[in-house]
């Protein structure tokens, strides 16, 4: 028998009983489907994340307090922590472009009768460049008010819009706790960005706020901006070798990375991706038993027709090629729909989670091409595997006993 026609009667005997090979086909759908929207799911989520990564900054390296620090704690009073010298000794470290040095305090702002409770960041004007954060109108904090310790203050869109509405706000007076400062710009939209909402800021020069608010050159954080990321970990060392001799040796700070959170979020991924096509896996092994014992179950109900067709000629092959183009068919079919259903799944579901948080950003869907592939192949292998038992089966009936078959 011709190939063509093996897959003629192939197709013949599942459309037969379509209910029952609708039944077959569900464990392969859902199988692919599984894969192919989950994939898609967690790839869109490694793209979002990676976005928002690179939304806080530009080959960033941060500069943490370590305020468990044993060591700290056993020589304390050695060291005051980070400090506003730090950020010029660290400027002067290979690889690194810009230093933003940032003290973070909570205060209540005012303006007539409005008010706003907001997170006031202490910088300097390379924070901009830095943080890929930039003023809408109006201008950042500038040098001079630094040197003179001006009085001077930034809001972000949400202050903004809290506070003044539609109004201009720029060299309006706004009080800042029992301190009035005067607007000097506003900033671009930003958003949410991983747990933190720019929108909210307001800037002040930090030599203000260090006058101001704490008294202290004991700083938040140092942001820092370096000239590669694959000097990453040169950066970090040499940083770290200062920072320890600037503090005596303790180790009161902590370096985090944007490396670091990239290389977290990438084996994060890859073990959802392992764990997510294991369960696709089992979900395709089940649908290739359901094959399997639909295949046997349709052998034993056609076993005069294969005594006929081996009577009249059909060679072992013939019969052994019509059972599995069979099973390979309701794999292949079952495969294409699971890819399609996969697809309009992942884009829904990317859907709902965008409208859920909305503050977050759209959730992109990203239609990985090897995952269908994969689960395609996969679905066809499942088929043939489950299929040749059967398929074997049944050609190796005796003509004459399957003649006699009731």
């Amino acid at each position: 028998m011709h190939l063509k026609e093996e897959f003629v009667v192939g197709f013949r005997g599942i459309s037969a009983n379509k209910l029952r090979s609708g039944l077959t086909m569900l464990g392969i759908i859902i199988g692919v489907a599984a894969v192919i929207a989950m994939v898609s799911i967690t790839e869109g989520a490694r793209k979002r994340i990676n976005q928002q990564i690179e939304g806080l900054g530009s080959n960033l390296l941060m500069v943490l307090p370590e305020k468990s620090s044993e060591m700290a704690k056993k020589k304390r009073g050695r060291s005051k922590g980070i400090t506003y010298d730090d950020a010029f000794a660290v400027s002067d470290v290979p690889w690194v472009k810009n230093v933003a040095p940032s003290l973070t305090v909570t205060a209540k702002l005012k303006y007539l009768k409005k008010d706003y409770n907001a997170t006031i960041e202490g910088s300097t004007p390379v924070y901009q460049e830095i943080r890929n954060f930039y003023v809408e109108t109006g201008r950042f904090i500038s040098p001079r008010d630094l040197e003179e310790r001006l009085q001077t203050v930034v809001l972000g869109k949400a202050v903004k819009v809290a506070l003044f509405a539609e109004d201009n706000p720029i060299d309006k007076e706004i009080k800042i706790g029992n301190n009035r400062f005067v607007v000097v710009g506003v900033m671009e939209e930003k958003g949410q960005v991983a747990f933190v909402n720019f929108n909210e800021k307001v800037f002040i020069p930090i030599t203000t706020a260090i006058k101001k608010f704490t008294g202290t050159d004991s700083l938040s954080n140092l942001q820092i901006q370096i000239t590669d990321r694959k000097v990453t970990e040169k950066a970090m060392f040499e940083v770290r070798e200062v920072l320890l001799n600037r503090h005596q040796n303790i180790l009161d700070f902590r370096l985090v990375s944007q490396e670091e959170f990239l290389k977290t979020i990438e084996q994060t991924t890859l073990t959802f991706k392992l764990m997510l096509g294991g369960i696709a896996a089992i979900s395709l092994l089940v649908g290739g038993i359901g094959i399997m014992n639909i295949m046997l179950v349709s052998v034993t109900e056609r076993t005069r027709e294969i005594g006929i067709r081996k009577a009249i000629g059909a060679n072992r092959g013939d019969i052994l090629g019509q059972f599995l183009v069979e099973s390979v068919s309701i794999s292949f079919i079952g495969g294409t729909i699971g890819i399609v259903l996969g697809i309009l799944l992942g884009i829904v579901i990317c859907n709902i989670l965008t409208r859920s948080f909305p503050l977050a950003g759209d959730w992109p869907i990203v239609i990985s091409s090897t995952s269908i592939i994969i689960g395609f192949l996969f679905s066809v292998t499942v088929g043939i595997f489950f299929g040749i038992y059967p398929a074997h089966k049944a050609s190796g009936l005796d003509p004459v006993d399957a003649l006699r078959h009731e």
